[in-house]
């Protein structure tokens, strides 16, 4: 009696071929959609911090300049570091796009600063207004004249 091995793998057989392309094309599925929700990381963030800069006030004190100041260098960092971000979903054929993927996570980093750069012009830390370059005008030194002509 011949036994029959259910493990034998063809690899000339087009069935392994198919079945070896449904993963792969499962893998780069699974990679894109990794990407996808790294990309939204940084919007989960934002909420969560919107509410801590309205908690902590308009006044200066410790607490609101160290949370105003993660609300500032956070998305900085994040859009410093995006290669990183996404290195997990390389593909070394190069078959995945990230490129949506990382403009999404730069849109998300870039609406959290601006989240953080409003909470700094609410607390007038920012310089917006004329007021705040004052020291920077040239002035101009009037000298004296005189409608009577010189002797």
């Amino acid at each position: 009696m011949e036994q029959k091995s259910t493990y034998s793998i063809k690899h000339n057989d087009a069935g392994a071929i198919d079945k070896e392309s449904k993963q792969t094309l499962a893998i780069r599925a699974r990679k894109q959609s990794k990407a996808f929700s790294i990309a939204l990381s940084p919007g989960k963030q934002i909420a969560m911090n919107a509410f801590m800069l309205y908690m902590s006030g308009r006044n200066l004190n410790i607490f609101s300049i160290s949370i105003l100041s993660s609300a500032i260098l956070s998305p900085v960092r994040g859009i410093m570091s995006v290669s990183n971000a996404f290195r997990s979903c390389e593909d070394p054929d190069g078959k995945i796009d990230l490129t949506s993927s990382k403009a999404l996570f730069i849109l998300m980093n870039l609406a959290w600063l601006g989240v953080g750069l409003y909470k700094m012009a609410t607390m007038k830390l920012l310089p917006l207004t004329s007021a705040d370059w004052e020291k920077y005008v040239v002035w101009k030194h009037v000298m004296e004249t005189s409608s009577i002509p010189p002797v």
